[in-house]
């Protein structure tokens, strides 16, 4: 099947197979497979026009709605959070469309790029498989104990699935907000963090994803949990959400690109039928990964994650050296 607007010829269940492949891995890893997907992209169908970066976005679009979903439902959105971290990470996005298509135009130094978004990536999810990292989150894995148990005693209690809401205490309650710092309980205990550091850090996120074509959840969840000591299950909500909301921007700011002066010097209008593609197999991958991640060890996922990832970031920047 040919693709016009990537120029990318593939028999059409090749992407969504990849995607499934990929997110059902990394969503037991905690991460969105976005990051990969680029590469697969970029190396393998030879997408490098600065359309690779929009295309990617429709995978976060299409994937992310579900999981949202649930987080909404079951009360577990820390909404100031989730609403920082947008209004920092759109302006970002933006810049990076931008610097993207004037700057980065060049498959030869957008792989480079990648490689070293790649080697954080990695490096990141190689220190979360490490002994050390796992003895500091003993207080986060002690109110994931104590979530799941209540979990459990309700199902039991009730013979049902946890649909109608979680019990009081499982809800974020939102105590205060201020340009300077945000408080809000979960589980009987409060949390708080800096309006500012999550703003500059969402702005920068916003700007790395803009360029990528990533929502930049896998940047933010893992900085907000392991440094600002915030619960995972409150977190994971609000990284989703700003990935979905951010994605959407990007798209329609390069699809806005494609009608000036820019869209006439190169391809960046998204290739919706590709990108689709991979969001329909990303969506029923998370679904999977998420599901039977109780089975599988975190961390020799993490390790094993980590090392591919690694080990790709490395070949992108030694062939920008060559």
């Amino acid at each position: 099947m040919y693709f016009p607007v990537s120029g990318v010829e593939v028999f059409p269940l090749i992407p969504p197979l990849v995607a499934f492949a990929v997110s059902s891995v990394t969503a037991s890893a905690g991460v969105s497979g976005a990051f990969l997907l680029l590469p697969f992209q970029v190396s393998v169908l030879g997408f490098v026009s600065p359309a690779v970066s929009p295309t990617n976005l429709i995978y976060n679009i299409v994937a992310i709605p579900g999981g949202l979903y649930r987080y909404i439902r079951e009360g577990r959105m820390a909404w100031p959070l989730t609403w920082i971290v947008i209004l920092g990470t759109l302006p970002g996005v933006f810049a990076g469309a931008l610097i993207r298509i004037r700057y980065l135009p060049d498959p030869r130094a957008f792989k480079f790029f990648v490689g070293l978004v790649l080697l954080y990536l990695g490096a990141r999810l190689l220190y979360e498989a490490t002994g050390r990292y796992r003895k500091g989150r003993e207080q986060q894995r002690a109110l994931e104990k104590k979530f799941r148990e209540r979990v459990r005693q309700q199902k039991e209690a009730t013979r049902s699935r946890l649909a109608a809401g979680l019990p009081a205490e499982a809800v974020v309650r939102t105590k205060s907000v201020s340009l300077s710092r945000i408080e809000y309980e979960f589980w009987g205990e409060t949390f708080s963090f800096s309006t500012i550091t999550i703003f500059s850090l969402a702005l920068v996120v916003g700007l790395v994803g803009g360029i990528y074509g990533i929502g930049g959840g896998a940047i933010i969840a893992p900085f907000a949990v392991a440094v600002l000591g915030l619960p995972v299950y409150t977190v994971a909500g609000a990284a989703l959400a700003g990935t979905f909301l951010t994605s959407i921007a990007g798209v329609a700011f390069f699809e806005i690109l494609a009608l000036t002066p820019l869209g006439a010097e190169r391809v960046i209008r998204p290739d919706w039928a590709l990108g689709t593609l991979f969001g329909v197999g990303g969506l029923a991958g998370t679904y999977v990964g998420a599901r039977f991640q109780k089975y599988l060890p975190e961390q020799w996922i993490r390790a094993m994650l980590s090392l591919l990832v690694i080990g790709l970031a490395l070949r992108y920047i030694f062939e920008f050296f060559a």
